[in-house]
């Protein structure tokens, strides 16, 4: 029986094959939910759903976009933002 700390299902099990050929059981950590757009709630494309440690090691363009509101914001929520941003500053002006 495993001890009572890997219990848990927040654990992942993985079955691995180790050296002398055997299958072992390993507990790892789940994976955190892919990242959402901040205003419609859908899934955002090329953001990375790692760990934060893993995050440390990844480079700045791997772990979101490289635009206006990446990582934050869908495309089509970023054109709509950036189209009404535009609308009130040339109505101020």
């Amino acid at each position: 029986m495993p001890r009572p700390s890997r219990r848990s299902r927040s654990l992942r099990r993985v079955h691995t094959r180790v050296p002398s050929g055997a299958s072992k059981l390993f507990y790892k950590k789940r994976k955190p939910q892919k990242a959402k757009c901040g205003e419609c709630g859908a899934v955002l494309q090329g953001v990375s759903r790692e760990r934060p440690t893993k995050m440390q090691n990844l480079s700045k363009s791997q772990k979101r976009p490289e635009r206006k509101y990446g990582g934050v914001l869908c495309p089509s929520c970023t054109k709509r933002k950036i189209i009404m941003e535009a609308r009130n500053k040339q109505w101020q002006n």
